[in-house]
Formats: C-alpha cells, sequence, structure tokens
C-alpha cells in the first residue's frame, strides 16, 4: 500500500506540475503587447525621427523628439500637437512652426507626433476615414514612458497644440490632470458642447473625411461634455494655462501666406480669417468661463491675426514661458 501510495503522490506531482506549467505558459503567451520604439532616425544632433509600434493606434506611428543641447540630465517633456489637414510623417511644426529653431537652446524634450491627429482622442466608433484611431491612451499611456526612459525625462509634461491641437491639448490636461503641469491652445476651440462649438468641430473632422459622430457620438451626447475641459476646470486649478487667437483680421504676418491647394495667397488668407473668427470666438468663451470659476490662465488675444502659421510659430515666444514654469 505504502509503493502505491508513493506512486499516486508521484502521479499527482507530475500532473499538478504539468498544470502549473500550463497555467504559465497561458500567462505568457497572454501578456499584454506594449508600446515599443521601432525605428530612430538620427537627423542631427538635436533631433530624432521615431517609429513607434503603438497597439491603440494599430500600428507605427510616426514622432519626432527635439533634444536641447545639453543632453546629460534629466528635464521635462512638452507634447507639442498639430492641427487638422493633410499631413505627413513628420509633425508640420518642424517645418511650419519652426520649432526646431526655437527650442534649440531651450532645456526640454519637445514631442511632436504625426499624422491625422483626428481631434487626438479615443474614438468610440470605426470611421469609413479615419478608422479608429486610440489617440488619447497613446499619448497619455504608452509614449510618455517611451520618452522618459530613452531621453532623460523627469516626469513633468505639458501639452499644447494649434487648432485642433490646441482643443486636445485642453482635453488631454483636464483628463489627465496626473499627467501635465499646463496646457496651451493657440486658435484652439477648447469648449466643444453646444451648437456653435460642436457645429465647428464637426466642420474640422469633416474637412479631413470624417465623420464626428463616430467620435464622440451624436449631436449632444455624452462624449462631447467628456471631453469639454469647460467642464472639468477643477482638474485645470493650478495648472499653467495659455490661451490664444486673432480676430480674423489680416494682418503685417499674412504677406507671409503662400499658394495652397492651387488656391492664390489672398483666398488662403481671407480662408484662414473665416477659420479664426471661430477660434477666436470659442477660446474667448472659454477664458471667461476660467475667469468665472477663478481658474487663472495666460491670454493673448490679438487684434489682428488668422488661422495661419506665421502667427502659430510667432506665439510660441508667448506660451513657452507659460508653460516652461511646471518643466
Amino acid at each position: 500500500m505504502q509503493s502505491a501510495g508513493r506512486v499516486l503522490k508521484v502521479f499527482g506531482g507530475l500532473v499538478l506540475a504539468a498544470g502549473l506549467t500550463t497555467s504559465v505558459a497561458a500567462v505568457v503567451s497572454a501578456a499584454p503587447v506594449t508600446a515599443k520604439i521601432e525605428k530612430v532616425v538620427k537627423v542631427g544632433p538635436q533631433r530624432q525621427d521615431l517609429t513607434i509600434s503603438s497597439p491603440a493606434m494599430g500600428g507605427d506611428v510616426p514622432v519626432t523628439v527635439l533634444l536641447p543641447q545639453d543632453q546629460s540630465g534629466s528635464r521635462g517633456t512638452l507634447y507639442l500637437l498639430d492641427g487638422a489637414g493633410d499631413k505627413t510623417d513628420v509633425s508640420d511644426w518642424v517645418a511650419k512652426g519652426h520649432a526646431p529653431e526655437f527650442f534649440a537652446d531651450k532645456d526640454v524634450n519637445v514631442v511632436l507626433p504625426a499624422g491625422n491627429g483626428a481631434f487626438y482622442t479615443d474614438w468610440q466608433q470605426r470611421d469609413p476615414v479615419l478608422g479608429k484611431p486610440q489617440w488619447e491612451t497613446f499619448l497619455t499611456k504608452e509614449l510618455p514612458p517611451l520618452i522618459d526612459e530613452a531621453f532623460n525625462g523627469d516626469g513633468n509634461n505639458a501639452v499644447a497644440g494649434l487648432s485642433m491641437g490646441g482643443q486636445a491639448a485642453f482635453a488631454l490636461a483636464s483628463r489627465n490632470p496626473g499627467l501635465y503641469t499646463g496646457a496651451g491652445s493657440m486658435s484652439g476651440c477648447p469648449p466643444v458642447t453646444g451648437i456653435a462649438n460642436e457645429s465647428y468641430v464637426r466642420a474640422t473632422v469633416a474637412k479631413d473625411g470624417g465623420d464626428a459622430t463616430n467620435m464622440w457620438g451624436p449631436w449632444g451626447a455624452p462624449g462631447w461634455a467628456d471631453h469639454d475641459p469647460s467642464k472639468r476646470l477643477d482638474a485645470l486649478r493650478g495648472k499653467n494655462l495659455y490661451l490664444s487667437a486673432g480676430t480674423g483680421i489680416a494682418g503685417p504676418l499674412d504677406e507671409q501666406t503662400k499658394s495652397e491647394d492651387g488656391l492664390p495667397p489672398e483666398t488662403v488668407t481671407a480662408l484662414g480669417g473665416g477659420l479664426e473668427v471661430g477660434a477666436y470666438r470659442c477660446s474667448l468663451e472659454f477664458a471667461l468661463v476660467l475667469r468665472a470659476r477663478g481658474v487663472p490662465a495666460t491670454e493673448n488675444f490679438h487684434t489682428v491675426g488668422t488661422h495661419a502659421w506665421p502667427y502659430w510659430a510667432k506665439d510660441l515666444g508667448s506660451m513657452w514661458p507659460v508653460l516652461s514654469r511646471g518643466l
């Protein structure tokens, strides 16, 4: 009987071991796929173009990183977002916004995602044109750890952008207050609820061929309020905030406007003026809400200015001192 008992014990041990091995294998095979840097192209001593493999985005995302001259110590990180429109694999801030020149002597990492930003949010439904991007997950969960590890980030982050990217900056900061010390919007429309604001956002998405109903739901759906920073003001309290926009009236900087999409410069300027009128109204509305709730922000509303790169490039000089306080 003792022999039979030993045999049963041995047999039971083998079964248990086999079960544990199967369980471990199952856990290993079920391990989540994480984002990673797939490729690095060193464009210069202070610029690297990355290819990020992103599970959230379902593929590769091009990201440019601008570095300080002295890269020996740790530093904060500014995430700088584009506006809407046709995109390449390099952020428009590089060529059109002259970000490399501006930040060349600044002690900060500047992260510039490229591609169609689609309001830099997690889309609810798949769109026939834009797909189902999960930008917020990518920008707030996947990308920061990679940047901090690869480029000595110290965990202090700010987020800013122009137009669509300006709205996204405030939405991201209000929805992820623990991640960002500040937010900045140039010619954006931070609040997205209400007929006028929702219409502005829907028109922006439609310009890129998408349907904003797939982004945040039907007109007036809860998804719109969920991404409206004016509904989350307490999350912005105590942060470094910057708002700017022009009246839509053309100024001297519009003399730099070039032809686009086959349109002459004067037509481009006129269209930019119309867009900026909407951004000015929306940004001023947001500024008034911030004032009413006692949330300080640096306002920089211009008497002239259209929806154009020369104004945004110039505004970097006004925004940086505000956001740098938290970096």
